[in-house]
């Protein structure tokens, strides 16, 4: 299923290690941007859902184009929704697209039959027996639920100083 907020899990616990570092909205933009292939492919009925955007090379021209787009869109949601933040760099921006991206294509190889994510190196899934489905919803659950008391103790410590 396209736009799983399974991904998101692990994207809170680069969120609690990065900081200010690392954008977790770029991060979740760069998710859906990566599962735009899949999405079509569901609606043309194919049998490969997982193709060139599900690789190495793809996650890194998406990553590309989701730091390029996120910093601005990003920047305009916080302003537009009065959420205070640090200052928004471009590094933060690339940091979560790119970690956003590569970590899609990582946890995707795991769970899908149809990828290949060393293309055009190498053919095929090798990644695919690494963990069960279940092993890999519950490290990515358990990543999210780490990563989020991590933040949400970083924001109260800012709040009470």
């Amino acid at each position: 299923m396209p736009f799983t907020p399974i991904h998101l899990g692990p994207g809170l616990a680069f969120k609690a290690f990065g900081g200010r570092h690392f954008s977790f909205m770029v991060f979740g933009g760069s998710q859906v941007l990566m599962d735009i292939e899949p999405l079509i492919g569901i609606l043309q009925n194919k049998t490969i859902l997982h193709g060139y955007t599900h690789t190495l090379l793809g996650a890194l021209v998406i990553g590309t184009i989701g730091g390029i787009v996120g910093r601005p869109t990003s920047s305009y949601l916080l302003r537009l929704l009065a959420i205070p933040h640090p200052p928004f760099t471009w590094a933060a921006s690339f940091v979560g697209a790119y970690i956003g991206t590569l970590s899609h294509v990582l946890l995707d190889s795991i769970m899908h039959f149809d990828m290949s994510p060393w293309w055009p190196i190498v053919s095929g899934n090798q990644l695919q027996t690494v963990l069960s489905i279940d092993q890999l919803h519950i490290a990515c659950l358990i990543a999210g639920i780490v990563g989020g008391i991590v933040v949400a103790v970083r924001i109260k410590n800012r709040t009470l100083s």
